[in-house]
């Protein structure tokens, strides 16, 4: 084969990952016509639960919430445990049927991963790509499409590992397994414990995903495994399931341990997961989304998209507090990089000139609109530089 035909089918080849994701961008034309007549307000709220049905089917948690909704609204369910013709392994185990739990897991994980997702990508990456100082946290950065390819297939197959998880945990829930200390009756334990419970599993659920993703930034995990996450350095909504099957599956299994230790609604347990799994969304998507008034716990999404462009610092998620508390806030005076470790960075003094330079250089990078007030709280002038020694010609803009 002569090199420009070679030339020519590799420009043709396409993945069937990245055109899943990618559907959208063949009916551009169409959906924009559609989409310029819609109210804004309806424009807001299919935004808005696009987020929310992506969030559901993050990790394949819409059957297991599924699975809790039957058995909350039906007094008796029907199950095969009971049916003589399952195997004895099957019933001790409460895991009869397991195979069309894991199925349609996977499958309507799979369906909305790639329908709500390509969506999103759509309405921000390409009806508004060249709008992007209005929308996007770093702006003037995009993920290559090899990146994109990557983080696609990655997080594909995490969301496949994850989906597989759920559909047990379904299967088992769905079968009335004894390990589950879920419960249905909302008074069961008082109606004082059902509602304090949003509150002690939101911050059960945050404060230990921080320590166990700041655990992850440690030099050894970091390189081995939370690396292959922060090889998107400019996020999108597809990085949030863009991990380490070892990572996600251990992140996954701390923030199920209520549900098999103490009494828990099922109901409060998945409502704080569906909100964490939407601000997950968020945080990750790469566009400049301010929390709202009734969230002062809540970061905006500059907060984790600098975890992303500066990698060793601001590790929550939903509080922000905890950084704060445990000193790895992000400081204006205060240079991070991969290679500065454990959240605190190093002074500006403290650092050569050219990575001092390279810190200038990201800071650049970063959206002013993505703050409160436009105001770019970290950009560095000659004023914060003129103290120190022998940087005082390191140019700032």
């Amino acid at each position: 084969m002569s090199k420009s035909n070679h030339s020519r089918v590799k420009r043709t080849y396409r993945n069937p990952l990245l055109e899943g994701v990618r559907w959208t961008e063949y009916y551009s034309k169409q959906l924009t016509k559609v989409w310029t007549i819609l109210p804004e307000y309806l424009k807001n709220l299919i935004i808005a639960t696009a987020v929310f049905v992506l969030a559901t089917t993050l990790k394949g948690d819409w059957i297991v919430i599924l699975v809790h909704l039957l058995k909350q609204f039906r007094s008796e369910i029907p199950s095969s445990a009971d049916d003589d013709s399952h195997s004895t392994v099957q019933t001790r185990y409460h895991l009869d049927d397991l195979s069309y739990y894991i199925v349609a897991a996977v499958f309507g994980s799979y369906l909305i991963y790639f329908a709500i997702g390509g969506f999103i990508h759509w309405y921000f990456y390409v009806c508004r790509r060249d709008k992007a100082h209005e929308w996007k946290c770093q702006p003037e950065k995009f993920l290559s499409p090899e990146l994109e390819l990557h983080e696609i297939m990655v997080g594909a197959s995490s969301l496949l590992i994850v989906s597989i998880l759920s559909g047990v945990i379904a299967c088992y829930a769905m079968n009335n397994g004894s390990m589950l200390t879920i419960y249905y009756g909302c008074s069961e334990y008082g109606w004082f414990w059902f509602w304090f419970q949003f509150v002690a599993i939101f911050v059960y659920q945050d404060y230990t995903t921080y320590w166990v993703h700041r655990i992850f930034h440690w030099p050894w995990l970091y390189k081995n495994f939370h690396k292959l996450h922060h090889t998107y350095k400019q996020p999108t909504a597809f990085s949030v399931t863009a991990s380490h099957p070892v990572e996600i599956i251990f992140t996954q299994l701390v923030m199920l341990i209520p549900i098999v230790t103490v009494p828990v609604h099922w109901a409060p347990f998945y409502i704080v997961v569906v909100y964490a799994y939407c601000h997950g969304i968020l945080g990750h998507s790469g566009v400049n989304f301010k929390s709202f008034w009734w969230q002062p716990w809540q970061p905006d999404t500059i907060f984790h998209d600098n975890h992303h462009q500066y990698f060793h610092v601001n590790f929550a998620f939903n509080i922000y507090y905890w950084d704060i508390l445990h000193g790895t806030y992000r400081q204006k005076d205060r240079v991070y990089s991969e290679n500065i470790f454990y959240g605190r960075g190093k002074k500006l003094d403290e650092v050569s000139k050219e990575v001092l330079q390279t810190d200038i250089m990201e800071r650049n990078l970063e959206n002013p609109q993505a703050y409160r007030n436009s105001f770019h709280r970290y950009k560095l002038d000659q004023s914060d530089l003129s103290g120190l020694t022998g940087n005082s010609k390191i140019k700032t803009n």
